[in-house]
């Protein structure tokens, strides 16, 4: 595993439903996400057959984000990339080795 190919770094955050603010009224949607972990990823493309199934059906920009393995990661969260926003989709553990996790996602517009 070449490190240097983990340059970019992503932050996972997490819904909380219950947040309020400091009167006790529960917080807009875009307030209620925290952030639980940063961490140094190689994002990649999708390519070939993988970019126009995606493409098919709907216009939207997926990604595969490549982490060193690490727990708690689950698709009820989100990743926060520089001014964007992604959606997960899918976590998995490459060849069940715990080395690395490929996350799927797609931007939210």
């Amino acid at each position: 595993m070449n490190p240097g190919l983990f340059r970019h770094r992503i932050t996972f955050q997490k819904c909380d439903e219950n947040a309020t603010n400091e009167n006790g009224f529960p917080l807009e949607d875009s307030q209620r996400w925290q952030d639980v972990k940063t961490v140094w990823a190689m994002i990649k493309t999708l390519q070939g057959r993988e970019y126009y199934e995606a493409a098919t059906t709907q216009n939207e920009n997926t990604v595969r984000f490549v982490i060193r393995y690490t727990t708690g990661i689950n698709p009820d969260m989100r990743i926060k990339y520089k001014d964007r926003t992604f959606e997960i989709l899918s976590v998995i553990n490459d060849d069940e080795q715990n080395i690395t996790l490929t996350i799927i996602a797609k931007e939210v517009v």
